[in-house]
């Protein structure tokens, strides 16, 4: 189980030493706003970062296709620009940033959550969905952590994360000091770090964990339950994902973001997501992406997230 795991989870998709579209002045928008745009729709081709964590981007290795979410998504929105032809990148969760504004590819599709402090380095799409977290751990696990506040009031508990991913900060702000956050690369090592009991819990969103427990199902593991999402000003959090850009490229963007908005909820959008266990729970309603990066006034208060 554990080479198929593997194998379906950590192929990697060689990205060959071509120039990537809209590489030229690749720093963050140093290209003409419509450069980027054009030359995907003339080239038919263009880059996207992902990082390899089912059910948002992954590389299937049965059929060497990259799937998930977020590029199958791109896939239909690209291919009503004119752009017919996806390219992955296989990129570690904290380096999506930095390879965007290094012009190593010119699109992050992973399911990156919207947060203020991303929204100063890049703009986003307005979100294709909205979820909550979860934690999973081994089924003999006898601590009980219900949630980021029970961990930091445990003294020897332990906190897995993927690096770069938001559950480190909330981590941080119920209290788990550093020394308990065990930082793993992606979400299989994180889930084989929970086997191994390098860490007590792993937590995600949870759709991640469904996704999981889906794969492996004879794996001793589970998601806690009863678990109590984090808070915010006295909100509970709910992570919105969307796809990230360059902020010098806005037509791309723009362009990018009008498709969107016609797909999303839509039947052909709800068909295409479903088999990752997106349902219309996840749907992200009328939250945009500048509410979500602070720019404008929330509409009103996020619907509540779903159990995990």
């Amino acid at each position: 189980m554990t080479r198929f795991f593997l194998a379906a989870w950590t192929a990697v998709w060689l990205a060959g030493i071509a120039r990537p579209v809209g590489a030229a002045d690749a720093g963050a928008g140093a290209a003409a706003e419509p450069d980027s745009l054009q030359r995907a729709v003339q080239a038919g081709r263009l880059r996207i970062g992902y990082a390899n964590e089912a059910p948002f981007a992954y590389m299937d290795s049965r059929v060497g296709r990259l799937t998930g979410e977020a590029p199958e998504i791109a896939r239909v929105v690209l291919g009503r620009l004119g752009i017919g032809e996806v390219e992955g990148v296989l990129t570690e969760f904290g380096a999506l940033i930095p390879g965007l504004l290094a012009g190593r590819f010119d699109m992050i599709a992973a399911g990156m959550y919207v947060l203020p402090d991303r929204c100063r380095q890049i703009a986003f799409s307005n979100p294709t969905y909205g979820v909550g977290d979860g934690f999973l751990q081994r089924t003999d696990n006898p601590r009980e952590l219900h949630g980021y506040a029970d961990a930091a009031a445990d003294p020897a508990a332990r906190v897995g994360v993927v690096v770069g991913a938001v559950q480190n900060d909330y981590a941080a702000r119920a209290g788990v000091p550093p020394s308990r956050v065990v930082v793993f690369p992606d979400v299989v090592s994180a889930v084989e770090g929970v086997v191994a009991g390098r860490a007590d819990v792993y937590a995600a969103t949870a759709l991640t964990l469904n996704y999981v427990l889906a794969k492996v199902p004879d794996w001793q593991i589970d998601k806690v339950a009863g678990f109590v999402q984090p808070t915010e000003n006295g909100e509970v959090v709910r992570g919105y994902g969307a796809f990230g850009f360059r902020k010098g490229d806005v037509a791309l963007r723009e362009a990018f973001d009008r498709e969107l908005g016609h797909f999303i909820g839509a039947p052909e959008h709800q068909r295409l997501v479903e088999p990752f266990g997106f349902t219309g729970n996840e749907l992200p309603g009328d939250v945009t992406a500048a509410q979500l990066c602070g720019q404008v006034p929330a509409a009103g208060p996020a619907p509540a997230p779903d159990p995990p």
